[in-house]
């Protein structure tokens, strides 16, 4: 326990991509135990990916909590994985209390992807501790151009459009070179291009780089590029414009609603307009101050603001009135009619199997945690005790 923050370790392997297995039943248990065990009022899942997020809001929903998703990330509705995937998602956003998506853009995407309702879905960005991100105290010279780059060498994240801008801006700029931070399946194609255009010694390769160390990366440069083909957000750019980078992006998904028009330099993911792009970024650096973007990204992004926008979501979720087993079979039934009655299905076996459960292990004999609200109460007032001493 560090501050009211409580995590259990759910003893479930990952399976693939840092996800459990599916059982769709067998978290039921142990969830039902914590819930009762802390007291939840309200179950928040993230990630539309997430199986643990799925059957966690599925088994809360059947015990009659109040549940607040939020999605991440932007898919599409061609592919196999993505058809297969917003229709979990349906599933699971059929009897939902709330929604929160990080971008406008995101909030279109998810409310196509699994019908829930507009005015259900709540747009809250993502924020940046910039007391983390700052810039350098003394800014590199302007002599030799920077350009950083930190993503996951992946499709998604466009390394594929950095193997094309790359060799062109070194050949536009004989002043500019590039760190590149991250690791992936697209490494390869990144080290290959390096050597077919002799950039050793103008294109670095960092590899992964643990998050504690972003930072002194990012204020070893002037600008930063990201190159992603989708994106609903992008915090990546966030933490550069805090270091005081100048940022050349794709405009994708959210990413034109995040940084202002004279923090942000935008272009198609094309690679002849992302070089046009960062040479445009290149001309107008010298009237870029670091600390001005610090500045004014500690205006616009921060965690507090996000933590009372979420506060706000949750009172709406409270709000919403229980509805009866029937109501919420018919929710499922809107789903289409196959997946309506699986979905229906599904439900009510769940809902069979927490009442095996009730019976076989009552909620009265599981334990509740103590409240720990009077520990709070004293810790604040020792705090309070320490500053009137230190005044005196």
């Amino acid at each position: 326990m560090t501050g009211g923050l409580k995590v259990y370790y759910v003893p479930w392997r990952p399976f693939i991509m840092q996800n459990t297995f599916p059982t769709i039943y067998g978290l039921l248990p142990i969830m039902r135990t914590i819930l009762i065990r802390e007291r939840i009022t309200i179950v928040h899942g993230h990630q539309a990916f997430s199986t643990l997020c799925h059957e966690a809001l599925m088994h809360a929903r059947t015990m009659g909590y109040k549940v607040v998703f939020t999605d991440h990330s932007l898919y599409g509705f061609a592919d196999a994985g993505s058809i297969h995937m917003n229709k979990v998602l349906q599933f699971t956003l059929a009897d939902v209390s709330q929604a929160i998506c990080v971008s406008h853009t995101s909030k279109e995407n998810t409310v196509l992807r699994s019908g829930l309702p507009p005015q259900k879905v709540f747009v809250i960005p993502n924020a940046v501790d910039t007391s983390m991100f700052k810039p350098a105290v003394e800014r590199p010279s302007r002599s030799e151009i920077v350009i950083v780059v930190i993503s996951r060498l992946v499709y998604r994240k466009g390394t594929d459009l950095l193997v094309e801008v790359i060799p062109e801006v070194c050949r536009l700029n004989p002043n500019v070179r590039f760190i590149i931070g991250g690791d992936g399946p697209k490494r390869v194609r990144l080290e290959e291009m390096r050597e077919k255009h002799s950039l050793q010694d103008r294109v670095e390769m960092l590899g992964a780089v643990p998050h504690a160390q972003v930072r002194p990366v990012l204020v070893s440069g002037h600008i930063f590029l990201n190159s992603s083909l989708t994106e609903a957000f992008c915090i990546a750019i966030l933490e550069a414009a805090s270091c005081g980078l100048l940022t050349v992006s794709t405009r994708v998904g959210g990413v034109p609603e995040v940084l202002p028009d004279d923090m942000i330099v935008l272009a198609e993911p094309d690679p002849s307009d992302m070089v046009h792009a960062v040479q445009k970024a290149i001309s107008i650096l010298p009237s870029i101050d670091p600390q001005v973007m610090h500045n004014r990204m500690k205006e616009l992004y921060n965690w507090q603001d996000v933590a009372k926008r979420t506060e706000i979501v949750y009172d709406h979720a409270l709000k919403c009135s229980n509805q009866s087993t029937l109501e919420r079979l018919s929710r499922y039934l809107s789903c289409g009619p196959w997946a309506g009655k699986v979905f229906c299905f599904v439900m009510m076996v769940g809902f069979l199997l927490w009442q095996l459960l009730e019976l076989w292990q009552p909620a009265d004999d599981i334990e509740e945690v103590p409240d720990v609200s009077f520990s709070h109460n004293c810790d604040e007032e020792m705090l309070q005790k320490n500053q009137w001493n230190e005044e005196e």
